[in-house]
């Protein structure tokens, strides 16, 4: 049997915890796979700002970047080697939806797992977010946790 991934999206929220647990019983009964553990930070490339205002942009997002690993990824990942599972943390700035589908892509992931409704909640029920965009476009089957 070839090795397996899973991809996970996690955002902090309940539905990416129960996400993970979802992929942790779907790797266990698998054997040999790997949980891509993944936490992608919204964000624009797109800006008309000044020099100043740019350098700031980016202190902020390498500040983002520091904080989500130590506070989600890390302890994630930490959590999900301690049940024995093969796991790598990822963790990007971007959308969502593309960087989830661009790493299946690359791991040539069986699936993408992630929560109903992430952490921005009630905007993403009235405007959509990256659970309907990531079903649309993805090139994987993804599985909705709610």
């Amino acid at each position: 049997m070839s090795k397996t991934t899973i991809v996970v999206g996690l955002d902090g929220s309940d539905a990416g915890a129960r996400a993970l647990d979802f992929a942790k019983a779907q790797a266990k009964l698998i054997g040999d796979c790997t949980i891509a553990i993944c936490y992608v930070i919204e964000w624009s490339p797109f800006s008309f700002q000044t020099p100043e205002e740019n350098e700031m942009r980016h202190k902020r997002r390498e500040e983002e970047l520091s904080m989500a690993r130590e506070r989600v990824l890390d302890p994630a990942v930490k959590d999900t080697e301690a049940a024995g599972h093969k796991v790598e943390g990822i963790i990007r700035h971007g959308d969502a939806a593309d960087i989830l589908d661009d790493i299946a892509t690359s791991h040539k992931a069986s699936q993408i797992v992630v929560g109903r409704i992430g952490a921005r909640g009630l905007k993403e029920r009235l405007f959509g977010g990256v659970t309907g965009r990531l079903v649309a476009a993805s090139s994987v089957p993804v599985t909705i946790i709610p």
